[in-house]
C-alpha cells in the first residue's frame, strides 16, 4: 500500500511576491527583486504566516504525525518548512528534492504581463495560442513538465511507503502554487480543460494546506482540502494571495 495523505504547502509570502505584485499595480513591465529565483527569502509577512502554519501542523500533528517531510530546494519554500516544524515542535527533517522547485519560467522570468506583451508579443501571442499547460516559454516550463516532475516524485513516495510499512502518516510536502495545482492535476486524474478552469477561479494562498486523500493507498486521489489558510487569519496575519501564473487560458 502506497501513500494514503498528502499535505501539500505552499511557501509563506516572499519579498518577489511583494515586487511582483506593486510592479503589476504599478503598471511597469518588468518585477525588481535583488535574487534569483531559488534564494528568493520570505518577506516579514511570510515569516509570520509560516509560523502560523506551524501552529496549524502542531493542532494537526497530534492526530495524524507526518511521516516524512519534502520541500522544494528554493529558499522560500526552505524557510517556511523550517520556521513551521520549529513552531510546531516537530522533530522531522525536510527531504530537499528538485522536483518540487517552483515552476521555471525561462525568458519570461521578471516580466508582468504587462511586460510580456510589450517586450515579447510574439510569445504573448504563442501563449494563449497554446494555452497555460502546454505553453513553454524558451528556457522555461509548461504546466505539462512540472506534472511529470511530480508524477516521478509520487511514483517515488509510494516506493518509499511500502518499503516502509509502519509508516502510515501522512506525506507533508513545502512546494509553490504551480506545484501544488499540478499535485491535484496527477493525482485526482482531472483534464486539462477541468483544471485549468479550477485555477481561474482558485489562488492556492500563502502558507495554505492543501490535503489530497487516497484511504486505500492505491489509485487515484481526492481533493479533501484546498488552500486551507484560517490558521493564519486565526493568529492575526494578513493572508495574501500571490498568483505565481496570469496566463489561465483554455485553449
Amino acid at each position: 500500500m502506497g501513500a494514503t495523505e498528502l499535505w501539500l504547502v505552499r511557501h509563506g509570502e516572499s519579498v518577489a511576491n511583494v515586487a511582483a505584485g506593486e510592479a503589476e499595480r504599478a503598471g511597469a513591465e518588468r518585477i525588481e527583486v535583488a535574487f534569483r529565483d531559488a534564494d528568493v527569502p520570505l518577506s516579514p509577512t511570510g515569516e509570520r504566516q509560516a509560523r502560523a502554519l506551524g501552529g496549524w501542523l502542531a493542532e494537526n500533528a497530534t492526530v495524524e504525525h507526518p511521516s516524512s517531510v519534502w520541500v522544494s530546494p528554493y529558499l522560500r519554500a526552505r524557510q517556511t518548512i523550517g520556521i513551521a516544524l520549529e513552531e510546531a515542535g516537530l522533530g522531522a527533517v525536510p527531504q530537499v528534492d528538485e522536483r518540487l522547485r517552483d515552476r521555471e519560467l525561462g525568458i519570461l522570468d521578471l516580466l508582468t504581463s504587462r511586460g510580456v506583451d510589450a517586450l515579447l508579443p510574439d510569445e504573448a501571442a504563442r501563449r494563449r495560442w497554446l494555452g497555460k499547460f502546454y505553453y513553454r516559454p524558451p528556457g522555461g516550463e509548461s504546466w505539462a513538465d512540472v506534472a511529470l516532475r511530480v508524477r516521478s516524485l509520487l511514483a517515488d513516495l509510494d516506493l518509499i511507503t511500502v518499503a516502509r510499512p509502519g509508516s502510515p502518516g501522512p506525506v507533508l510536502i513545502a512546494a509553490h502554487d504551480a506545484v501544488v495545482m499540478l499535485f491535484i492535476y496527477v493525482c485526482t486524474g482531472v483534464s486539462e480543460s477541468d483544471l485549468l478552469a479550477f485555477a481561474r477561479t482558485h489562488t492556492v494562498s500563502n502558507a495554505s494546506v492543501t490535503k489530497l486523500v487516497r484511504p486505500s493507498g492505491t489509485g487515484l486521489w481526492m481533493l479533501d482540502l484546498f488552500s486551507h489558510d484560517e490558521h493564519v487569519e486565526l493568529r492575526g496575519v494578513p493572508t495574501t494571495e500571490h498568483s505565481g501564473d496570469t496566463d489561465v487560458i483554455v485553449h
